[in-house]
């Protein structure tokens, strides 16, 4: 059971999910009573770790996501116990209203959520570069995102339309079909049933490639395989 606030009068198990969650967070679930079972991401305890670390060393922390993503609450929720100086920072516009702090600081660094594109890093950094006198940035973009956004491209270059398999909240399932449209026509379903509503551009395409988001089930990408090969 998912819940958003605590039981008053209960006991049992709590369980942290792969996003994490703000230590306050943590240590007010365990003074109630409940025991935490942390099953925070391994990848995504590394970018907490890292903002924690620039945090301490003074430098103007920038955690490059959603703001109102689990896991970047939890990354700023993280350095926030050791500096004020600590930002989300969603696009270009958003680091464009943090100059003057920026030049003011000196030191920047920079984490980024793990499910992020890497060109939104770059971009970034091309924009630090001339602003800031120190700066250290840690590439925290989950491996296996990265992996999966590179033969996602690989398959987009040989295929005229792309089909992204997997829920419309999830950042790296978002992200995926964000960059796979500047390639080819792509369209980002959840399950096999929304094929229905493309099915003549479906039937007008050639070449058709399917990628998947890291939380996609693989029941649910092979149902839309076979209901492509039915169409």
């Amino acid at each position: 059971m998912t819940v958003d606030e605590l039981p008053a009068n209960e006991t049992g198990i709590c369980i942290v999910r792969s996003h994490g969650m703000a230590p306050q967070k943590i240590k007010e679930i365990a003074d109630k009573g409940f025991e935490v079972v942390d099953l925070t991401c391994l990848d995504v305890k590394k970018v907490q770790q890292k903002a924690v670390q620039l945090a301490q060393e003074d430098f103007l922390v920038l955690i490059l996501g959603k703001p109102e993503h689990p896991e970047v609450v939890a990354i700023k929720a993280n350095a926030q116990m050791y500096s004020e100086n600590v930002y989300v920072v969603p696009d270009l516009d958003t680091l464009k209203t943090l100059t003057d702090k920026i030049k003011e600081h000196k030191r920047v660094g920079v984490v980024i959520q793990t499910t992020q594109k890497l060109e939104f890093l770059q971009e970034v950094i091309n924009y630090l570069v001339p602003i800031s006198s120190e700066l250290k940035v840690f590439n925290t973009i989950c491996k296996s995102t990265s992996m999966r956004q590179q033969e996602a491209r690989k398959l987009a270059q040989h295929s005229d339309l792309m089909i992204v398999v997997g829920s419309k909240k999830s950042a790296n399932t978002t992200h995926l079909a964000e960059i796979l449209s500047g390639i080819t026509k792509t369209i980002h379903i959840e399950t096999c049933a929304d094929l229905e509503e493309y099915k003549n551009l479906i039937e007008n395409s050639n070449n058709i490639g399917v990628a998947a988001g890291a939380s996609t089930p693989d029941n649910i990408i092979q149902s839309v395989i076979e209901k492509l090969e039915k169409i």
